[in-house]
């Protein structure tokens, strides 16, 4: 970032320019807004806040710094005030004011006293607390002018800690004191045109949140964000590992890798835009580490530099040594330095990351066998910053980014060893496709359901190998909290263009399976199934203990039978713990089905759904085809809707339920009086089983004084034999003016991608702004076996 001054008459104005290299075109020169900022005769610049913690949380302390530029050419007298309040509130808790002089034509750095708070609201990461942030403002007065220049920003009282952990080698964070278990994934540049809007943005952050992770790291090979950014991720409680501008996909490995010492051609410049990125960033809550690079160092004086650049104020060493009242008066105000709140590690491949000197052991990027990824020989190390798959999305984006001759899926090879190898179309290669398979170890993944007949039908069941990969990934790694990993980040979450590999949603904003996939998995308080030995696990990622919980597990067959059952009762799950309760026997009985689904259900002492999760299973050494023929089944469904419509923002409500049938327990449970009928859900033991949500009133969703109840749905099907509703998949949609569906995005969905076994009822929560002239939207319901249906939403 560059930064000019010129003045405009009695005027000051300040412009700042940035330059960054990105995208196939590495030197893009001014691609960022310029703006001007007037002032009167002081400016001030480069503020800085800092909170230091005493006393286990309870003592805080707010420092602050501010830079104070005098143009004229005699001293003026000044005064500066700082105001903080809680954003959420209207009423201000503190005021400083003080007096200064500040020289002729000179920059001085301006220190206000601390300021005193006990125990106040703290900011904590996405699934660990909320996000309280505090307004405050600051505002420089001239004596004879008035007020000359001011400042404003949300800013969280929060502790980030991170060291490397003695019993798995991985970077082991601690947000107030609290280990958090790092679930996140690599962000590329939001649009690879730079058309960053604060718009975009924000459906970013929410899509990364509402996936539950808690770290995003912005790529070497990226940029530095805008502000929106950095803002959003406060507000959603997303951490953000922040990357310098090293990594070899821009100046190459360097003749003795990693690190070519002769890049950047300008070092000084370099480090201009760093101290000025620093000054930038330093102030947001959500910022927890910077990277000198990707997969590579920063140039060593570059280096040397940056680590003392960031070096640790005491106050933010480890051990923690600020609890020493003394150091408290003895050392130097901590907003006085660049920034000394956060570590700074050379690169993402040392100090705790992959194997932590430098060598290439992040990855894999391919396809995987799901099961693989609870094994423990699938990644040696502590924290892997990189690991990726596949990532192709619905049919629907391939029709809009596309020309009709890329349309065309892959051609299938059987191989020698009989796995198939994918032989995509050429667009496909050039936008970076990675294949459903890896001859000689991973059976296509798309294939497995049966050879897709076409594009829609190749994407459809992509999806479902999307969410499978991605749960089994992080399942995987939670499996093995603390005892092995101390965290992991996707290669990566987005592309910035309209790429084929590695993306919980894509360029246009709609989701893939994946994104519920992980959004399964991330859960804070979450049960999961081991695919390696068939325990099922409980996961606590919060800072309370779960007591006297339950785990129901349930099998379905294709048939609509429920052959196996277990339950497990009264269960302490410890802070910050993965505890297996049982295994499920059920693919080792005698009878067990080539295909059949799984429901597991975390319950609490009330009886309340705390997790669920539906899985859909093969035995070992078979595939999904039969899944193929349940296609024509075609599941009734019962649907109620609500919709309320404020300004342009539609929030929609729907239950949807599987009404079918009567269902008979077999094996040792058959002597029971388990006959159940929906959906009376006359049974205890089917209550707790099927019911995610139960709803006996439809009302208006989120009122609001100007809003307005737009449309009611109900539809009704009578009960036919019990069949599982497999695979539903909402959209929000509308006709355009040939007559031609199109989609409306992005759209926020509280689940997607769902099942339902028989008598089961969920409760899904759609919102979306309706585009300017759209008057007839749709909500899209399409499934394996279900009929489609259109829900029409009347916008007046």
């Amino acid at each position: 970032m560059i930064s000019l001054s010129i003045f405009v008459g009695s005027e000051h104005a300040h412009i700042y320019i940035f330059f960054c290299c990105i995208y196939r075109d590495r030197n893009t020169g001014i691609w960022d807004e310029v703006s001007f900022h007037t002032t009167g005769p002081v400016k001030m610049s480069n503020p800085h806040l800092v909170s230091s913690f005493f006393d286990n949380f309870k003592r805080v302390y707010l420092h602050s710094s501010i830079e104070l530029m005098n143009m004229n050419s005699e001293a003026v007298s000044c005064t500066v005030k700082m105001e903080i309040q809680l954003a959420s509130r209207n009423n201000i808790e503190h005021v400083v004011e003080q007096d200064i002089t500040v020289p002729p034509e000179a920059t001085t750095l301006f220190t206000l006293p601390q300021v005193f708070f006990y125990k106040p609201d703290l900011w904590w990461p996405n699934g660990m607390g909320k996000q309280t942030l505090h307004k405050v403002d600051i505002s420089v007065s001239v004596k004879g002018y008035g007020e000359s220049d001011s400042w404003s920003h949300l800013f969280g009282f929060r502790k980030i800690e991170n060291y490397i952990d003695s019993s798995t080698g991985g970077r082991l964070f601690k947000v107030n004191g609290e280990p958090i278990f790092i679930r996140g994934g690599n962000w590329i540049v939001s649009d690879g045109l730079l058309r960053l809007t604060k718009e975009r943005y924000k459906s970013d952050i929410d899509f990364h949140a509402d996936m539950n992770f808690n770290m995003i790291r912005c790529w070497g090979g990226g940029i530095t964000e805008r502000p929106e950014f950095y803002e959003n991720c406060d507000r959603r409680g997303l951490l953000v590992w922040q990357e310098f501008w090293i990594t070899g996909d821009n100046n190459g490995r360097g003749v003795n890798p990693p690190s070519d010492p002769e890049w950047p051609l300008d070092h000084q410049l370099f480090l201009t835009c760093a101290k000025d990125t620093i000054k930038l960033l330093r102030n947001y809550a959500s910022l927890a580490l910077w990277v000198g690079g990707n997969e590579q160092h920063p140039a060593d004086d570059l280096n040397k530099v940056l680590i003392d650049y960031l070096q640790l104020h005491p106050y933010f060493e480890i051990p923690l040594v600020s609890e020493n009242p003394e150091l408290h008066n003895s050392v130097e105000d901590p907003s006085r330095w660049l920034d000394g709140t956060r570590v700074y590690i050379q690169g993402s491949l040392w100090d705790g990351f992959a194997k932590g000197n430098g060598d290439f052991s992040d990855g894999p990027y391919g396809i995987q066998n799901p099961a693989d990824f609870f094994k423990d020989s699938f990644y040696a190390y502590g924290f892997n910053p990189e690991v990726g798959s596949v990532g192709m999305p619905v049919a629907a984006t391939i029709k809009a980014t596309m020309p009709p001759e890329a349309w065309v899926i892959p051609d299938f090879i059987e191989e020698d060893d009989g796995y198939l190898a994918e032989v995509p179309n050429p667009t496909w290669q050039y936008h970076k496709y990675i294949a459903y398979s890896d001859p000689g170890k991973v059976h296509d993944q798309i294939v497995s359901y049966g050879e897709p007949k076409d594009l829609d039908d190749f994407c459809e069941k992509a999806q479902l190998a999307n969410y499978i990969q991605y749960r089994a990934l992080m399942e995987g790694w939670t499996s093995r909290m603390w005892t092995k990993y101390t965290g992991v980040l996707i290669w990566k979450n987005q592309n910035p263009w309209t790429g084929l590999r590695g993306q919980f949603y894509d360029h246009l904003h709609d989701q893939t399976g994946a994104f519920f996939g992980v959004r399964s998995a991330c859960e804070p308080i979450h049960v999961q199934l081991n695919l390696d030995t068939y325990n099922v696990e409980v996961v606590n990622t919060t800072s309370s203990p779960l007591e006297n919980v339950s785990v129901e597990g349930s099998v379905w067959c294709l048939d609509g039978s429920m052959p196996y059952s277990q339950r497990m009762d009264n269960i302490t799950v410890p802070v910050n713990k993965t505890l297996t309760v049982f295994q499920m026997a059920y693919p080792t009985s005698k009878d067990a089905q080539p295909v059949y689904f799984l429901l597991l259900k975390l319950l609490g002492s009330s009886q309340h759904t705390l997790s669920r999760n539906f899985y859909w299973l093969h035995l070992p050494g078979q595939n999904y085809k039969a899944l193929e023929a349940f296609r024509s089944e075609k599941i009734p469904l019962s649907i109620n809707m609500t919709s309320t419509l404020t300004g342009r923002m539609c929030q929609v409500r729907i239950v949807v339920e599987n009404p079918t049938g009567k269902v008979h327990l077999k094996g040792d449970e058959a002597s029971e009086d388990t006959s159940i009928s929906s959906p009376s859900l006359s049974s205890s033991l089917w209550s707790r089983l099927c019911p995610c949500f139960f709803v006996s009133k439809i009302s208006k969703l989120f009122p609001a004084e100007d809003s307005q109840d737009i449309h009611k749905v109900k539809e009704f099907h009578k009960n036919q034999t019990a069949k599982v509703a497999f695979w539903l998949h909402f959209s929000v949609v509308f006709m355009n003016d040939g007559g031609k569906e199109m989609r409306i995005l992005p759209v926020n969905y509280s689940q997607n991608y769902i099942s339902l076994i028989p008598g089961e009822r969920m409760d899904v929560i759609i919102s979306f702004e309706v585009p300017e002239n759209i008057k007839n939207p749709l909500v899209k319901l399409t499934g394996w076996n279900i009929q489609e249906k259109n829900l029409s939403l009347s916008v007046p």
